[in-house]
């Protein structure tokens, strides 16, 4: 009887529309799914007045000898101001930039090498900046976008040996692994860069916006981390899913579809690995799009993910503006005195088409 149930039901799920479907599935939610495993919280703390042995201490870590080298490790598509942004913030930390970059997306659709093309922007990095390039290619039959992202992933992880194979990557030495809008503080990078006791993989929990840094939504977000180096047997690997139970909260920032052009969301939407969410027919219609960024809407139109429908309440409808640029990336704020990043700030809704 419960069987025959059950099978009901997913043949009902199933010939309901796409979008109807989505309702049920996100709307119901608490009731089949399962939260994140709880974590190890280490609450992040600064002051300027502060010594880093100090700041070592308060995290329950105690201050190195000597600091360690710390390398930030990307996969760039087409995201240029706010790579700039987050190199500029971890310029004085980073020893080496690694960026990987494909001609085409997780979906199979072929790009230009954006940041090749561009690379002259980035000269204030240039002798920090590690940058390799990986064959795309079309997604086969039965293949998804995962894919091609782990085929991305994977010429990362080639890059790390080749750096091992030259010595300038080397056991102890921490390595950042995190998408370009993930961006961590300079404050996190000393941390990470000066602290001894440090978990092997610490991820790293950041402010969670949309657009712009006016519209926050969270501060759930954990999928950067950072992992300390060990022997080759431990293996280092490229990922963006949990790989410890350890959080440092308020860790940086994460600025999701925060672009300058309108072109750009579209790309996004159709060329990153959750391309099936851009349903219906107006779903990359350049005048939808300009409004829910203006009103900080979901720009697929989806409801929230939600382990309680407590949140799920709270999480639903647009995100209200801060109309504040306090707490958020040094070069954001440097380059708001120059009329830069317009559209990252406070009221720079509108996009270029």
């Amino acid at each position: 009887m419960a069987v025959g149930f059950m099978v009901g039901a997913a043949l009902f799920l199933i010939l309901l529309s796409g979008k109807t479907r989505h309702y049920i599935s996100y709307g119901t939610r608490p009731l089949w799914d399962t939260p994140e495993k709880p974590w190890k919280v280490i609450p992040r703390v600064y002051s300027e007045d502060l010594s880093m042995a100090d700041l070592c201490a308060l995290h329950g870590w105690s201050e190195l000898e000597t600091p360690r080298r710390v390398f930030d490790a990307v996969l760039f598509s087409v995201e240029l101001d706010l790579l700039e942004i987050r190199l500029m913030e971890l310029l004085p930390v980073v020893t080496k930039f690694l960026i990987v970059e494909s001609n085409t997306t997780f979906t199979g659709i072929p790009k230009p090498l954006h940041f090749q093309d561009n690379r002259s922007r980035f000269a204030f990095a240039e002798d920090k900046i590690e940058y390799a390039t990986v064959p795309g290619r079309t997604l086969q039959k039965g293949e998804d976008p995962f894919d091609l992202e782990k085929q991305q992933r994977a010429a990362m992880n080639a890059l790390f040996d080749k750096l091992r194979g030259r010595g300038e990557l080397r056991d102890g030495d921490v390595v950042i692994m995190a998408d370009v809008d993930e961006i961590p503080a300079r404050e996190t990078s000393q941390l990470l860069q000066s602290c001894d006791g440090l978990p092997h993989v610490l991820h790293l929990g950041m402010r969670n916006y949309i657009y712009s840094f006016d519209f926050m939504v969270d501060t759930d977000h954990w999928r950067a981390k950072a992992h300390v180096v060990a022997p080759k047997a431990n293996g280092l690997l490229y990922s963006h899913s949990r790989a410890s139970d350890v959080l440092l909260v308020d860790a940086g920032w994460h600025c999701s579809f925060c672009f300058r052009r309108l072109s750009d969301f579209v790309f996004k939407m159709t060329g990153y690995s959750h391309a099936d969410r851009a349903r219906g027919a107006d779903a990359l219609d350049a005048q939808r799009i300009q409004r829910v960024v203006c009103d900080g809407s979901d720009i697929f139109g989806m409801m929230p993910e939600a382990h309680s429908f407590k949140d799920l309440v709270w999480k639903w409808g647009p995100t209200k503006p801060l109309n504040s640029l306090v707490n958020v990336p040094r070069h954001l704020v440097a380059g708001a005195r120059l009329g830069r990043f317009k559209f990252l700030l406070p009221g720079g809704c509108i996009r270029e088409p």
